[in-house]
C-alpha cells in the first residue's frame, strides 16, 4: 500500500481532495522538519467529523467506488487518506472537530508491525493536545498530520534534508496551483473559492489556457452526453510566444512546458485529474503544441473513464474518443496557424523577402531570394565567373542551413533565440544600402523601406529608419 505511485505532490493533492468534499475554503500546509519531531501537517475548516465518521475514514477502502456520489465529493475508493499518507509518512494520526466535539485516531506502521496486527490508537485530549500545530484548528474543521516522514527526507538530516523538503514543496506548489486552479480561482459551481498555503505562503491558480490573454483562441465547446451524464470539451489555442508579455511568458515557461503539456485537459468536478496527453489520437508535436482541450465530466462517470485510486489517470470512453478526435484536427489546424503565422507574416509584408519557402513534391525547403535587390544589384556589377561564384555562395547557405540546431533551440528557448545582429551604427549601415542599391542616385523610399524590412537588420530601429527615409528621400 506504501508504493502505489504516490509523489509527495500527488498525496498532498489527494488530501486536499477531502478538504474540498468536506466544503473547506481555507487549507493550510504546514511542513517543519528543523526539529526533532518532523511533521507535516494539513489543517482545513472543513465541516469536520464525530468519532464515529472518523473511524470510517481511518477505514481502508471505506466508499463502495460504485456507489452514487454528490456532486461535490471529490473522493472515490475510500482509500486516499491512508494511502496517500503512507506512501510519504510511518505515522498518520487525524484530529477533527465537529458535532461540537474533538476526536482523534492515530495508524502507526510500527506498531502495526510489532503486534502482526492492524491496531488503531484512539486518542484523549492529552494526546491530541501534544500534537503539532492542532492548536490551531478552529471550532470545526481537521488536521492530517504526517510523523515519521522516512520517504519526504529521504533518510537524510541537517541541512540536506531541509533542501530536499524545500525542492519538493516547491514541487507541491505548482502542483497545487495547477490541479486545483479553477476552486483557488472560485470558478467551480458549487464551491466557495478556496485559498491554500504553503508554510505561509498563498498558492495562486496556474491557468493552463492562458484565458486572460486577449490572444488565446476560444473555439466553440462541444458537448458528449453518456446517458444523463454530459462530458464537455471546450478547446483552445494558445498564443505564440511573442505575444505573451516577458512577465507572462516567463511564467508560463516556469510551470509548464509548452510541449509536453499540450493535449487534453481532463477535470473531474473541477479538479484536474490528467493533462498532457492526445489518448493516442494524435502525436504530440512542435505544431500543435499550443492545443488545449478541457474536458470536464462529473463524478458518475467514474467508472466509464477508469479512475485509478490516486485519481492521476483517466482515459475517455469511446464515445468522448471519437468526439475528440473530430475536433482535434481544428484545433491542432489553428494551433499550426498560430505557430507559424509569425514566420509567414516575415514573408507576406514584403515584397521581395531575402528568404523563399517552396513546398513542392520534393518537400519544403527554404533558400535565399537570388532576385532580391541586393542580390541583384551585386550580381550587376561581377562579371561572369563572379555571378557563378555569388550563385554557388547563395545555393551553398541556402543547403547549410542548420534547421535541426534551429528547431531544437526554438522549440526549447523561444526567447532566447534572436536571429537579428546587433547593428552598432545604424544610419552608417542604412547609407550603405542605400548606395549598395543606387549609388548617389536618389532612388525610391518605398522601395527602401521594403528592403530594409526584408533584411531584418533594423527591426528594432524602426524610428531610426523613418528619420534616415525622411532626409534622405525626401
Amino acid at each position: 500500500m506504501r508504493d502505489l505511485g504516490y509523489s509527495l505532490e500527488t498525496a498532498i493533492a489527494d488530501l486536499i481532495d477531502n478538504s474540498i468534499s468536506a466544503g473547506a475554503d481555507v487549507i493550510n500546509i504546514i511542513c517543519d522538519v528543523s526539529g526533532d519531531h518532523p511533521a507535516l501537517v494539513i489543517l482545513d475548516n472543513g465541516r469536520g467529523m464525530n468519532q464515529s465518521e472518523l473511524l470510517a475514514a481511518m477505514r481502508h477502502g471505506t466508499g463502495n467506488p460504485r456507489q452514487q456520489r454528490s456532486p461535490q465529493d471529490l473522493g472515490r475508493f475510500g482509500l486516499g487518506l491512508k494511502t496517500a499518507s503512507f506512501s510519504q509518512c510511518r505515522s498518520l494520526t487525524v484530529v477533527s472537530n465537529g458535532d461540537d466535539q474533538t476526536c482523534g485516531a492515530e495508524w502507526d506502521l510500527d506498531r502495526i508491525d510489532a503486534a502482526d496486527d492492524w491496531v488503531l490508537s484512539i486518542l484523549d485530549e492529552a494526546d491530541m493536545r501534544a500534537l503539532p500545530h492542532v492548536d490551531r484548528l478552529g471550532s470545526r474543521g481537521t488536521a492530517v498530520i504526517w510523523q515519521k516522514l522516512d520517504r519526504l527526507m529521504e533518510n537524510e538530516a541537517g541541512n540536506r534534508s531541509q533542501e530536499i523538503v524545500n525542492e519538493k514543496l516547491g514541487v507541491v506548489g505548482r502542483h497545487l496551483s495547477l490541479v486545483f486552479h479553477r476552486f483557488l480561482a472560485g470558478e467551480v459551481k458549487g464551491h466557495s473559492r478556496i485559498s491554500i498555503t504553503v508554510n505561509g505562503h498563498a498558492i495562486a491558480a496556474f491557468d493552463p489556457f492562458c484565458r486572460k490573454n486577449s490572444a488565446t483562441q476560444v473555439l466553440p465547446e462541444e458537448i458528449v452526453r453518456i446517458g444523463d451524464a454530459e462530458v464537455r470539451l471546450q478547446p483552445y489555442v494558445l498564443p505564440h510566444h511573442s505575444r505573451l508579455s516577458a512577465s507572462e511568458y516567463d511564467y508560463y515557461q516556469d510551470r509548464s512546458d509548452f510541449i509536453s503539456n499540450q493535449g487534453g485537459y481532463v477535470y473531474r468536478n473541477g479538479r484536474l485529474m490528467a493533462w498532457g496527453d492526445w489518448f493516442r489520437l494524435v502525436p504530440k508535436g512542435e505544431a500543435t503544441k499550443l492545443a488545449r482541450v478541457q474536458i470536464d465530466f462529473p463524478n458518475s462517470l467514474d467508472e466509464a473513464w477508469t479512475i485509478d485510486i490516486k485519481k492521476s489517470r483517466a482515459r475517455p470512453p469511446h464515445t468522448v474518443r471519437e468526439r475528440l478526435r473530430q475536433i482535434i484536427s481544428q484545433i491542432t489546424g489553428r494551433s499550426v496557424t498560430v505557430h507559424r503565422g509569425r514566420g509567414q507574416k516575415l514573408f507576406q509584408e514584403v515584397r521581395a523577402p531575402l528568404w523563399e519557402r517552396y513546398a513542392d513534391q520534393t518537400g519544403i525547403r527554404y533558400v535565399l531570394n537570388g532576385s532580391h535587390p541586393l542580390v541583384d544589384r551585386l550580381r550587376g556589377r561581377l562579371n561572369g565567373e563572379g555571378v557563378r561564384h555569388l550563385d554557388l555562395l547563395l545555393e551553398a547557405i541556402s543547403a547549410s542551413l542548420p534547421i535541426e540546431m534551429m528547431y531544437s533551440d526554438y522549440s526549447t528557448s523561444p526567447r532566447e533565440v534572436n536571429p537579428k545582429p546587433s547593428t552598432q551604427n545604424v544610419r552608417e549601415q542604412l547609407h550603405e544600402l542605400k548606395r549598395a542599391l543606387w549609388d548617389d542616385a536618389s532612388g525610391n523610399a518605398e522601395v527602401f523601406r521594403d528592403i530594409v524590412r526584408s533584411t531584418r537588420l533594423f527591426d528594432s530601429h524602426n524610428e531610426t529608419v523613418e528619420q534616415y527615409i525622411q532626409k534622405e528621400f525626401s
